[in-house]
């Protein structure tokens, strides 16, 4: 994992997790193992990762690299992933659209209740997955987002296996 810009050619995913407790994904091992498997698994691909430790650091990174999508975590320190979501909104609003491009996101939820699901709604979330996630939901959701919103960027290796399908080997 890198905090450094990535090149143009690559696609840059931001993951976040709550440090308070366990990292929300099943079987993994840790907030560092969750993060390096992710990472193991998407770099073949075309995609760095890089990580946020808190909702702050995550608007700092989406700031000053090109995110293409942000999984959040909604109980983030600082922030949580919908406060998050909302910031990088209003500051697109606020500079008329000529700060970085806001990236889909991907929120990660203990508990998914209407009024998140409600909120999250409203926010223009890509994707709003249980915790513990898992490892192919998160996937498949984070290749569908790339594939709708960076089509023109999607990893060559992922189009030549058929008509856009994911890590999975899936149409998403």
């Amino acid at each position: 994992m890198s905090e450094s810009a990535a090149p143009a050619s690559r696609l840059t995913l931001l993951l976040t997790a709550n440090l308070a407790g366990q990292s929300g994904v099943a079987g993994a091992g840790g907030l560092a193992g969750w993060s390096e498997t992710i990472a193991r698994l998407l770099q073949p691909q075309g995609v760095e990762t890089i990580y946020a430790r808190s909702g702050y650091e995550a608007l700092e990174l989406i700031d000053s690299l090109r995110v293409h999508v942000a999984v959040l975590d909604q109980q983030m320190p600082q922030l949580c992933g919908l406060q998050v979501i909302r910031m990088m909104r209003e500051k697109h609003a606020a500079t008329a659209g000529t700060s970085a491009p806001i990236p889909p996101a991907i929120l990660l939820a203990d508990n998914l209740t209407g009024q998140l699901m409600q909120e999250a709604l409203l926010q223009n979330v890509f994707s709003v997955l249980p915790k513990p996630v898992d490892y192919s939901a998160l996937l498949d959701a984070t290749a569908r987002a790339l594939r709708r919103f960076h089509q023109s960027s999607w990893p060559a290796a992922w189009i030549a296996a058929g008509t856009g399908s994911g890590p999975a080997g899936r149409n998403n």
